[in-house]
């Protein structure tokens, strides 16, 4: 990724609890465990050891990333977004044309999505195919299974509260 990067307020506040987390915690855990495996010996054929540095190596990694994520933020506040077409940030309720089923989404930034909660990344197919539309229009979703039909029945903007559930 380069350039900003969109996401929710909710969104930077995970990735700042993540950073922090890891500074804070894991940091220490893993030079603790680098410092008992030292102490077992040779370390050429310390498993435990080797282990352990590929640990610490996975953590640093993760905390550039998120110092980069974090400093590339491009925060929107959906709870002050309004309007009648689909946008970033928006939580939609479709109809799927051929079972009649509903269902809600929330697209989110790439960094933020999470299916079980059913937020999508931006970038989605699904979404890339919402993006622009208003109620009652209806959005074709090409995917490799083939294109499907959803009818926009609702469009809501609002920031989920720090433990978001899934929506309705």
């Amino acid at each position: 990724m380069s350039g900003n990067i969109p996401m929710t307020p909710y969104g930077l506040r995970k990735l700042k609890e993540e950073l922090k987390h890891l500074q804070t915690v894991e940091r220490g855990k893993i030079t603790r465990e680098i410092e008992v495996a030292r102490a077992h010996g040779d370390l050429k054929e310390n498993a435990e050891y080797h282990a352990a540095k590929e640990k610490q190596s996975h953590i640093e990694g993760r905390i550039l990333d998120l110092n980069d994520w974090i400093a590339r933020a491009e925060v929107i506040d959906t709870s002050k977004l309004k309007g009648d077409a689909v946008v970033f940030g928006a939580t939609v309720m479709l109809r799927d044309s051929d079972t009649d089923k509903t269902v809600t989404y929330r697209i989110v930034g790439e960094l933020e999505a999470d299916i079980k909660k059913r937020w999508l990344a931006v970038t989605s197919p699904v979404a890339r195919a919402l993006i622009g539309k208003k109620m009652g229009d209806t959005a074709v979703v090409r995917s490799p299974g083939g294109e499907k039909e959803y009818e926009i029945e609702e469009i809501r903007f609002e920031d989920p509260p720090d433990d978001a559930p899934s929506p309705p």
